[in-house]
């Protein structure tokens, strides 16, 4: 049993340091400020184990015993102990101890967190600043530090905002302008319940219809579920002079599709389902298992919370998402949230949508535009605003892996 020291400049710093060398269950026995920065004193956990283990020794497993023979010579013989029903153990002394052990493990966690976060701010207002700043425009904790470390110390608020911005830009893919129109193809709109699939697929036809004319784009519907859904798209396409043809399974949408192979653009308007609906796999299948390569577009809404948003990323992206558009931009406080789940799952922006107008609602991608026009102050009295020492608590619990910001010398690099 040994106990180690560890001394880093930050108190996340040095608590990686002891994750990595001793394991997740080290236990901290101590920590205090030095001139050089952190000082923890750590020890690892399977060596608490040892120390409160009640554990019998090898020795009682077995028992030795003197047995004598015919000839009158004595022989060691070894008895193995034979399993006996015992009542249920009481909790021992060691469980209370290793309790008592990670309490004050978490407790002293906490401490350091909120002592290094307070250190911070006194060090680097004008880096609190910019860190109050993307936290107020929706963009999550785990991005928002990994940006802040990518800024240059003693830190200008004014030009470390706007690199912060130049790296938000340069990490915001987006399509170049009417790809998907000017490409054609096969597109299926994806995504959960209520997140206007079948009225950015009306959208997007009309655009394809004002570029390559009627005769060259096709509707198609999945949606039999609900009610008035078909009829809704049906009604969109008369307007438009295009078909609209509903599908029921695979070998209706395999015979559908090779029946318009000579359309420029076909759209396919899919079921909405929750991203935990287990008939979602089944639809996605159908579209996958066609034969004919379909692309899938995911809608997601601005108006959603940045956990639902990643949990629907999480269960259509297995399944090769092509781009994503963001809807209802116009119901939404801010896109940081929408903004932020799209920078670190990587996806590709298409379009952006505000409104029920065909096809005026429906807004080419842009990544500056964007960026730029959420960095504006929230309302002072917004109950979501937040004080200096709730900073801590929100950083503290946003522990993972972090997203890989490029650069813009990489960037660079990357189109030479």
């Amino acid at each position: 049993m040994k106990v180690r020291k560890f001394l880093a400049a930050t108190s996340h710093e040095v608590l990686r340091k002891v994750k990595e060398e001793l394991g997740a269950d080290a236990v901290i026995l101590s920590n205090k400020q030095v001139p050089g920065g952190i000082e923890i004193m750590a020890l690892a956990g399977k060596d608490i184990s040892i120390l409160t283990s009640d554990t019998p020794h090898e020795a009682t497993a077995h028992s030795s015993a003197v047995k004598p023979t015919a000839s009158g010579t004595e022989q060691t013989a070894t008895i193995r102990k034979q399993p006996e029903t015992q009542p249920p153990a009481m909790d021992s002394p060691g469980t209370h101890i290793i309790q008592e052990i990670q309490a004050m493990r978490q407790m002293l966690e906490e401490q350091l967190t909120t002592m290094g976060w307070s250190n911070f701010s006194q060090r680097d207002p004008g880096g609190m600043k910019v860190l109050r700043t993307l936290l107020s425009a929706g963009f999550s904790p785990l991005l928002s530090r990994h940006l802040l470390e990518k800024l240059p110390a003693d830190r200008d608020f004014e030009q470390s905002l706007k690199k912060t911005i130049s790296l938000l830009t340069l990490n915001l893919r987006t399509a170049t302008a009417d790809e998907i129109i000017e490409q054609g193809g096969i597109y299926a709109l994806i995504g959960p319940t209520g997140v206007g699939k079948t009225t950015t697929t009306a959208k997007l036809a009309a655009r394809a219809v004002i570029r390559h004319g009627a005769d060259k784009v096709a509707l198609l519907t999945t949606d039999s579920y609900r009610i008035g859904g078909h009829e809704q798209l049906r009604i969109y396409g008369k307007l438009l002079g295009v078909s609209v043809r509903s599908i029921k399974d695979i070998e209706d949408l395999q015979l559908m599709l090779h029946e318009l192979r000579g359309k420029h653009m076909v759209l396919i308007d899919t079921v909405g389902m929750s991203q935990r609906d287990q008939m979602l796999a089944e639809q996605i299948a159908m579209l996958s298992q066609c034969g004919t390569k379909i692309k899938h577009l995911l809608l997601l809404s601005a108006t959603s919370s940045g956990d639902t948003l990643d949990e629907v990323i999480s269960a259509y992206q297995k399944h090769n998402i092509h781009g994503c558009i963001i809807t209802k931009v116009d119901e939404s406080a801010s896109l940081g949230i929408a903004l932020d789940a799209i920078i670190r799952r990587k996806l590709v922006l298409h379009y952006v949508t505000n409104g029920q107008k065909v096809p005026e609602d429906l807004h080419e991608a842009s990544s500056r535009y964007l960026l730029h026009r959420i960095f504006k102050p929230s309302p002072e009295n917004s109950p979501f605003s937040l004080q200096d020492p709730e900073f801590a608590l929100i950083m503290a619990s946003s522990a993972g892996d972090q997203p890989a910001i490029r650069q813009p010398e990489r960037a660079e690099a990357d189109h030479g």
